[in-house]
């Protein structure tokens, strides 16, 4: 029957590869916009510091409502994507991160850019969430792991946009308004690709009959009392390292134009899109562009990390090795003057590498039917981490007018996820739960 309604409906019917990754290429479009949207903040930070006369305290708080809206989501995104379909709750979650950036861009007090973060932050992580679900949904049995690959790939360009284009924006345009009404219109075209995932999304139901596929991340209480000691330490080591990579960008480029005098965007006299291409090509050399060095080795090497944690297991051994990494990269930065760009790739190396190993633990880790909740557990605990930590670098610097302090308390946070994955390889042993060994398949 199949056969048949491909031959009629030619090269583009819904069952065929083109339909389906011109899905894959809409549905990876809908979190560029609030990738970038997110990071806009870290981007132009030292703007806002001079501009708008907020504290580095305040920029990191502006992380922190982001953080706070993402742990109240967790507990009703899966439900109401679950309760409306895929379509219906992505189509929300993309209105709620557009409105977030437009009420951002919009505000011209602190108050109400912290609402506009609130608002964005509800809308954003669920907005992921569905993503997973819609990718499941069309690629189950196919090209999944591609399809989050490429997905992946497609939103940290946002992040890596933001960083290399955000002061750029503002500084050719006159204000720190111009980077944040180009998030908005970021997100706007992640809300009109939406719009075209439901038009071919529809189209495939009909002639497919696709299943609906849950939230994968959603908890459920009455699960959590059943979780091996193997899964706190990973969920430890998930909080303490993330809390030591994302809350530090979010003043990084303050960072490296405060303490080097690294400029903030490459001198050129072209035109804006060619000092776009400038700014990337001189990405080592501003303070955007280094702090985006984090990101651009995760969107090159990340693919390569998942087959080496196939092909050799050693999940474990992983996770400790990227931890220690991260300790000596931030007490680099944080006691010397060596400049920043080598310790930033020591720290792009351990992103590759832990997350590559830490999150296809939790499978092993938890029974088949607890995965839901353990990710999602996991997911709101890190961005416990994610509220406090951004907010607590502010404070420091604020209080002792250098990121030394914060640097010490980022490598510290490297050492502790250290001493939670060395537990973690313990207990696999222990539990024999197959962390270090190679999985079938």
């Amino acid at each position: 029957m199949t056969t048949v309604a491909i031959s009629e409906e030619g090269w583009f019917h819904p069952a065929r590869r083109p339909y389906r990754f011109t899905v894959l290429l809409f549905v990876s479009l809908l979190s560029f916009g609030s990738y970038f949207a997110y990071d806009i903040i870290g981007a132009i930070a030292p703007r806002l510091i001079e501009e708008l006369g907020a504290q580095r305290e305040t920029v990191g708080s502006f992380y922190t409502m982001y953080s706070i809206a993402a742990i109240l989501s967790v507990f009703i995104g899966g439900l109401l994507i679950d309760k409306l379909g895929t379509r219906k709750a992505s189509m929300l979650f993309s209105i709620l991160v557009l409105i977030g950036a437009a009420v951002v861009a919009f505000a011209h007090s602190i108050p109400v850019l912290f609402v506009g973060r609130f608002l964005f932050g509800a809308g954003s992580e669920p907005l992921i969430v569905a993503q997973s679900a819609i990718l499941a949904r069309w690629f189950k049995g196919k090209e999944l792991a591609l399809s989050f690959g490429i997905a992946l790939t497609v939103s940290r360009l946002g992040t890596l946009f933001s960083f290399n284009t955000g002061e750029l924006i503002a500084s050719h345009f006159g204000g720190y308004s111009y980077a944040l009404w180009a998030a908005v219109i970021f997100c706007g075209i992640s809300l009109l690709a939406n719009v075209v995932y439901i038009v071919m999304d529809r189209r495939g139901e009909r002639i497919l009959q696709l299943k609906e596929e849950g939230a994968e991340e959603k908890i459920v209480l009455r699960d959590i009392k059943a979780f091996k000691p193997s899964f706190w330490y990973v969920t430890l080591l998930c909080v303490t390292f993330y809390s030591a990579i994302f809350p530090f960008t979010a003043l990084s480029t303050d960072f490296f134009a405060n303490k080097w005098g690294i400029p903030r965007i490459a001198e050129a006299s072209g035109g804006f899109i060619f000092q776009v291409f400038n700014n990337f090509f001189h990405m080592f050399s501003t303070a955007g562009g280094i702090s985006s060095i984090i990101i651009f080795a995760s969107m090159i090497f990340a693919p390569f990390a998942g087959q080496l944690v196939d092909k050799v297991g050693k999940r474990a051994t992983l996770m400790i090795i990227g931890s220690l990494i991260m300790i000596p990269s931030h007490l680099v930065m944080g006691l010397t003057d060596i400049y920043p760009v080598l310790p930033m790739i020591m720290l792009g190396a351990a992103f590759v590498l832990v997350p590559a190993a830490m999150w296809p633990s939790v499978p092993l880790i938890v029974d088949k039917n607890r995965v839901g909740t353990a990710f999602g557990l996991m997911t709101t605990i890190q961005n416990l981490g994610l509220a406090l930590f951004p907010w607590l670098n502010g404070l420091l610097r604020d209080a002792t007018h250098s990121y030394t302090a914060s640097m010490v308390m980022f490598a510290s946070l490297g050492l502790l996820g250290l001493v939670f994955a060395i537990l973690l390889k313990r207990a696999d042993a222990k539990e024999g739960t197959g962390l270090e060994g190679v999985t079938a398949g």
